[in-house]
């Protein structure tokens, strides 16, 4: 599958830091990890650091999939409201979702501590309502929150023009939200992996996954096989090709990065995530040499050539949405591209094991427009699940809850 349309910046940025040897004879592990982009490799560190003998392998280079396309807002919030997450199931199970996810932020910034060109910054999300009838949702989604303890703010009108300069009728202020770039991220882990004694592999497909009683056995199309205690299959939109059924849909989404701005211009913005009520919803944020991403422009679409038809217009679309909101900045497109992303039915990811293996294949679908914070939280429960141990987020996680 071509998970990508155009030139992702981060890989523009970084051409490519490296590569891994091919897997060239067979192996055998404790957990073996399917897929080398940000979710692999974050699942690889939480078995390695824990004693598991790890191997990771991924049928492209490192990172070269949905990871180099990602625009990397790193938010608690997810797509979904808290609101609507609790209609769906209970208030309790929202919190345990938004809070699983809060947590994460300070989780990731431990993970990706010390490596080189990753940018970590720690970031304000503001939220704002795209409309005047979004209003009165919005205001309820700050109250659950702020009821349950999450670090919001409440800010009218006059107050985002004021701190943010541009308008909207009312918006959520977070204080806890980040940015990095994802690409250099998954690339550092893997070779800080590598570097203790972990095996990772690109260019390595797996074509059969085969459990047993006691190990799994992985298959590769040329030829080496790799078994392993436990698999954890992390292979990102293309994870759901070993699902019977899809549990997903496949869409697009579309960024650009402009050119540096000016530092003295962008105020606020240089530290705050933008998003709004409206769906599909326009976002933007920047990065560490001051340039503006801006995402959005979702559509349905899962056919990489008129995914690669889209791009320029989409993009141009962006730009406009970007200089309304900011007409004193100059903006200046750079780089354009496009992405697959996948949308579960509630916005949450699927972390777990799934009838057709057993238990010792895990998944880890970090499904939703906050995949890497839901990367970060779902590896303790990846873990747990391999060293029988229960874990809060199981259920929630868990394709049991297909079966509600």
């Amino acid at each position: 599958m071509d998970l990508e349309s155009g030139h992702p910046w981060w890989t523009v940025r970084n051409a490519l830091p490296g590569a891994f040897p091919p897997l060239q004879a067979d192996l055998r592990c404790d957990v073996a990890v399917i897929g080398a982009g940000i979710t692999g490799a974050l699942a690889a560190r939480e078995f390695a650091a824990h004693g598991h003998d790890v191997a990771v392998l991924d049928r492209r280079e490192a990172g070269w999939g949905s990871t180099s396309a990602s625009t990397a807002l790193l938010q608690y919030e997810i797509d979904t409201p808290m609101r609507e997450l609790a209609r769906r199931y209970d208030e309790a199970s929202a919190v345990l979702a938004y809070r699983a996810c809060l947590e994460a932020i300070g989780g990731l910034r431990e993970a990706v501590r010390g490596l080189p060109g990753v940018g970590f910054a720690r970031s304000d999300s503001l939220y704002y309502a795209s409309r005047s009838r979004d209003l009165r949702g919005l205001r309820a989604e700050f109250e659950l929150r702020e009821r349950h303890g999450f670090p919001v703010r409440w800010l009218d009108a006059d107050a985002v023009r004021e701190r943010h300069g541009f308008a909207a009728p009312g918006a959520i202020l977070s204080t806890v939200a980040a940015r990095m770039d994802p690409y250099r991220a998954a690339w550092g882990l893997l070779q800080r992996l590598q570097a203790s004694g972990a095996c990772v592999h690109d260019r390595a497909t797996v074509v059969a996954i085969e459990p047993h009683a006691r190990d799994v056995l992985l298959r590769t199309r040329d030829g080496p096989c790799l078994r392993a205690r436990h698999v954890v299959v992390a292979g990102g939109y293309e994870t759901q090709a070993w699902l019977p059924r899809r549990v997903a849909r496949n869409r697009s989404s579309y960024a650009l990065v402009t050119d540096p701005v000016d530092a003295g211009a962008l105020g606020l913005l240089a530290r705050t995530l933008l998003w709004e009520t409206a769906r599909p919803y326009l976002y933007l944020r920047t990065t560490t040499d001051r340039r503006l991403v801006v995402g959005g422009e979702d559509d349905a679409i899962d056919i990489p050539a008129r995914r690669d038809r889209r791009v320029a217009g989409k993009a141009e679309r962006l730009m406009r949405k970007a200089r309304a909101l900011f007409p004193a900045l100059d903006l200046r497109p750079a780089f354009a591209w496009a992405g697959t992303f996948a949308e579960t039915a509630d916005g949450l990811p699927f972390f777990g094991t799934h009838p057709r293996f057993g238990p010792r294949v895990l998944f880890a679908m970090a499904y939703g427009g906050n995949g890497i914070t839901y990367s970060m939280a779902g590896a303790p429960l990846l873990r747990a699940l391999a060293e029988r141990r229960r874990h809060p987020l199981a259920g929630l996680f868990g394709f049991a809850r297909l079966q509600g």
